[in-house]
């Protein structure tokens, strides 16, 4: 093949997996539940009277689809990816592949697109319930072409992200966060650009085909609306979207082509840099003395004397052994807490020094998020108009991503403290310690809670920022405050949970980055789709319900199904019906407490459903001890 023999093995293996198949239906099963529920809230609430009735369901149905399957690609794609080269790195199985024959473009391209198989197999399944929508009318073929022409290049452009910054960055959570990060950033200055915000108009385009051009999200969205005749201010790239495959296609070259130019530079990594130049120093050091030895040897037989320079040269040699170090006392010692998880996780560098960087990216996205309010927050408090947009008002719509990214890092480096430890062979080590179970986990909380307090104090900022501009009332802010630390403890201890129970470390950071980011995407759904069809909210329970299954089935089998425990089965049944009932609360306003209440107990069950089994149940699901069957 011409991406080299990675892609190739990879190619030839992933057919015989079971989690291939499982993958591609599963996808087209949430595909076909939101295509289904849809069609059931429109049954149930509207008179469907003639063709254009049919027709206007067929449209709205597609603008549903298509961001949703570009939500799940761009993730499965940039995490993916990210995941499967941070995994190698891991192992060490990386440095073997810079030293086989395999020249640059082999190993990223072929690195690249085996990661990707699952994914673009995935876009392919979904093709022919694309075309099923057309049936409906109000679509036609050539949108749905251009739809997955750019679910396409952003799945290329998202995976090349990952791939770059995973070969650049050695620790796994720098690699999440700064993929978070830069997604998120990335949609968010398009969003500015779309508002006008740097410019109105430039070399005769506007700021909206401009946003349409560099954002996948604005040129799906544009993709799926019924087209418009009219003249085009970009010609034959149409309104944007045909622009932006071409973006993206040259966006995903120029990261594939550094990638190339800067792999072996970029790995081995200085750490084992420092490895290998400590070996080679040792290597000099009993060379130098072999040698001068050795001449001191034959001129001494010879009846010659030993030079000043030979002497001098041995002495050093033999001074620089390690037997012969002597090692001063310092005065200054550093004492370990009672605790030495916590004290390492806060007082050292345990995720490397390059964290600094995730942190100057996350406030310069906050400083985009402040901005946004700014800018928004009185026009959004004056909107009573119907729609999407008064129920949603451009506060929360600045927000959500803010708040989103911020959950997203809190479970990468919640997850990435378990999995660090198992790859790096360190939790061996810990497991014959007295470390008990409390200190282990309680050792780790407190760690992602000190590392990650950016995260967690900035969008309390940001709330009482809305609350000082008069977007909230006091009692609304404190349920917003208690509602995001009750979620900050959730998406914490779902990563410790996640790690914990896979083995696989790869395994475990798609189970725990998949949960947080498939229950925002389900919750930012249901709205829309609640919003799109309106209707009474009591006949729109019973469509739903399927939805709301297939999600605690979903959250069942990625928490409960290697470690089951009641308490986990429940939490898995009920969050979702509540996340339901919650939003339900939400649209309807005036239900501010309700909605509180709800996702205050309901996450706060389910943290505990999984904090308890990790105190109680933690030496069998480490490896401690047996179970009674074992023996």
């Amino acid at each position: 093949m011409f991406v080299g023999p990675v892609f190739t093995r990879e190619a030839a293996t992933t057919p015989r997996r079971a989690r291939h198949f499982a993958y591609r239906a599963v996808y087209v099963m949430v595909l076909l539940i939101v295509f289904w529920t849809a069609w059931l809230v429109v049954a149930g609430t509207q008179i469907i009277r003639n063709v254009g009735d049919m027709a206007r369901f067929g449209s709205v149905l597609f603008q549903i689809l298509a961001p949703f399957q570009l939500a799940l690609l761009i993730f499965l794609a940039a995490f993916g990816v990210a995941g499967a080269v941070a995994q190698e790195k891991d192992r060490r199985t990386l440095i073997l592949l810079l030293m086989t024959r395999l020249n640059n473009s082999e190993l990223v391209l072929g690195k690249l697109f085996a990661s990707l198989l699952d994914v673009l197999v995935m876009l392919a399944a979904g093709v022919p319930l694309f075309m099923l929508a057309v049936l409906f009318g109000g679509i036609s073929i050539s949108q749905v072409a251009i739809v997955i022409l750019v679910t396409l290049t952003t799945v290329l452009a998202a995976g090349s992200l990952g791939s770059m910054l995973a070969l650049w960055r050695e620790k796994t959570f720098q690699t999440l966060s700064l993929t978070a990060l830069v997604l998120v950033i990335w949609l968010v200055f398009c969003e500015a650009i779309q508002a006008g915000l740097l410019f109105r108009e430039v070399g005769g385009v506007s700021c909206q085909t401009a946003a349409t051009a560099l954002s996948p999200l604005r040129a799906v969205l544009v993709a799926s609306r019924p087209a418009i005749a009219g003249s085009s201010e970009l010609g034959p790239l149409g309104d944007g979207s045909l622009a932006y495959v071409a973006a993206s296609l040259l966006l995903a070259a120029l990261m594939n082509a550094w990638s190339i130019a800067r792999v072996r530079v970029w790995n081995p990594s200085r750490d084992v840099r420092i490895i290998q130049t400590e070996e080679a120093e040792r290597a000099s050091i009993w060379g130098a003395e072999h040698d001068a030895v050795e001449l001191a040897g034959q001129q001494a037989s010879g009846g010659q004397a030993v030079p000043a320079a030979a002497r001098d040269a041995a002495e050093a040699a033999r001074a620089e052994h390690v037997d012969a170090r002597q090692r001063k006392s310092q005065n200054r010692t550093r004492r370990v807490w009672d605790n030495p998880i916590l004290w390492r996780e806060i007082c050292t560098w345990a995720y490397g020094r390059k964290v600094l960087i995730i942190r100057l990216g996350y406030l310069a996205l906050f400083a985009m998020a402040w901005a946004s309010l700014s800018r928004y927050l009185p026009a959004s408090l004056d909107q009573d108009g119907t729609g999407l947009t008064s129920a949603i008002p451009s506060a929360t719509q600045a927000l959500a991503p803010f708040f989103l990214a911020s959950l997203v890092i809190i479970n990468a480096l919640a997850v990435n403290s378990i999995t660090n430890e198992r790859d790096g062979q360190a939790l061996d080590l810990l497991l014959v310690t007295d470390l008990s179970p409390t200190e282990f986990v309680f050792g780790k909380l407190g760690g992602i809670m000190w590392i990650t307090k950016e995260m967690i104090l900035l969008p309390l900022v940001l709330c009482f920022y809305v609350w000082w501009r008069g977007g909230l009332t006091a009692e609304n802010l404190a349920y917003l405050v208690a509602g995001l630390l009750v979620m900050d403890l959730f998406v914490s201890m779902l990563g410790i949970h996640c790690g914990v129970t896979y083995a696989n470390s790869r395994t475990a950071i798609s189970v725990s980055l998949g949960a947080v980011f498939f229950l925002f995407v389900g919750v930012v759904t249901c709205i829309v789709m609640m919003i799109s069809f309106s209707g009474s909210f009591q006949t729109q329970l019973t469509p739903f319900l399927a939805f709301i299954m297939g999600g605690s089935i979903g959250l069942y089998v990625a928490l409960g199904s290697r470690n089951p425990s009641s308490a986990i089965f429940w939490a898995s049944l009920l969050l979702p019906l509540a996340t339901f009932f919650a939003i339900v609360s939400f649209v309807l306003r005036n239900r501010e407490l309700t909605v509180f209440l709800v996702i205050a107990v309901t996450y706060g069950f389910t943290t505990a459903a999984m904090l308890i089994p990790a105190l109680s149940e933690f030496d069998i699901a480490m490896g401690r001890t047996k179970t009674a069957g074992e023996e």
